[in-house]
């Protein structure tokens, strides 16, 4: 028996309490011990005991109205109570039970008696004990749980929403990561694309919204999914431009070639688009220009909208070249065309861009294999 179980005796009479108290000690409990009912009570709550013998006849509060307030206070009510009685058992064992009592004894104490209902209600107790301890570890679970499953949603909802500009693996990159390690500001070389509708604006202006929407649902549904297998980043959809960069935000130490070989598969697969298009009276081309070079990136914006985006000169020459390429063309600076070995590149000589004091070198793109 645990030598930590500790036992109340209420009663009013010395000897009784004196005798209980001596051969529950003998045994190994711990002893508590009050001289009525009213002095019981306090000792119930100071005392926290397993088990309380209840003497029946007290002046004051009796026995039955003890046993009925432990019954009535929800932290004592599966405490087990014996009562401890000289009158008539069969009429004291109903009232007693009435009144919530688990056990009785009758006086005079008959000790083997005794501690064997001590020791049988000290189990019940025991196992009482370990069902609370295993509800509120159950307890514990559940409210970790919970705040593991409102983790999980959090998370889920931010992966969806990176997903609207990330590849499905990078945006699960950047949750993993944490936005403070990717999305803040930084420094990074890049390769930029630029891509653009030639003949929209006339398109617009000439043609009901819904047809509008159609052609862009289109164009964005063949062109996203060239993108996402190229690992590229959407910066940006604007109207009729698709602003795309590659090493950012995760590692791609072929960035040009996937540039160049993302915009060579968009050529091809606007092809078709276009002949439909032309079918239905829609004049509609796709010019693309790519350079290389470093850029600010980040999620830039404030709170309630962010956009992940890059800032910088590349960006801007990427625009230029994609404003001088013609209809169909592809259109790349220096440091791109360096990064392209064997690629088919023709010069078309330095070109006067806006926003440049000096002519640049442009190369037009014409066909690229990325050696394995």
């Amino acid at each position: 028996m645990n030598a930590a179980a500790k036992v109340l005796v209420v009663d009013d009479t010395p000897n009784n309490v004196k005798l209980l108290s001596d051969l529950l000690s003998v045994k190994g409990y711990a002893v508590a011990t009050a001289a009525n009912g009213e002095e019981g009570l306090v000792k119930l709550a100071s005392e926290k005991p397993d088990l309380v013998l209840l003497d029946v006849m007290m002046p004051g509060l009796s026995g039955y109205d003890v046993c009925r307030r432990i019954r009535a206070d929800a932290a004592t009510a599966l405490l087990p109570v014996v009562l401890v009685t000289s009158l008539d058992p069969a009429q004291e064992r109903v009232k007693g039970i009435e009144a919530g009592a688990d056990d009785f004894l009758s006086k005079p104490i008959n000790q083997p008696e005794l501690f064997a209902r001590v020791r049988s209600l000290l189990r019940v107790k025991a196992l009482q004990d370990e069902v609370a301890r295993q509800a509120d570890a159950l307890k514990q679970w559940n409210l970790k749980l919970e705040e593991r499953v409102n983790e999980q949603v959090a998370e889920l909802q931010r992966l969806g929403q990176l997903k609207r500009f990330f590849s499905p693996h990078v945006a699960d990159a950047i949750v993993t990561a944490g936005e403070k390690s990717i999305l803040a500001p930084h420094r990074r070389e890049i390769c930029y694309v630029f891509t653009d509708l030639r003949g929209f604006t006339a398109f617009t202006d000439a043609s009901e919204p819904e047809e509008v929407e159609a052609v862009l649902r289109e164009y964005h549904s063949e062109m996203g999914a060239i993108i996402t297998r190229h690992e590229g980043t959407i910066d940006r959809f604007a109207g009729d431009g698709i602003l795309i960069f590659f090493n950012d935000p995760l590692p791609l130490p072929d960035a040009a070639p996937r540039a160049a070989l993302t915009a060579l598969e968009m050529q091809t697969a606007f092809a078709p688009l276009r002949q439909r298009w032309v079918k239905l009276g829609y004049d509609l081309d796709l010019g693309i220009g790519i350079a290389h070079g470093y850029a600010t990136l980040g999620a830039f914006g404030f709170e309630g909208r962010w956009d992940y985006s890059a800032i910088g000169s590349v960006v801007n020459l990427a625009a230029r070249l994609c404003g001088e390429a013609r209809h169909g063309q592809i259109l790349i600076d220096r440091r791109t065309c360096a990064k392209l070995e064997d690629a088919d590149v023709e010069p078309i000589g330095p070109l006067p861009l806006k926003g440049y004091a000096q002519p640049v070198p442009v190369f037009l793109l014409k066909h690229f294999v990325q050696q394995t």
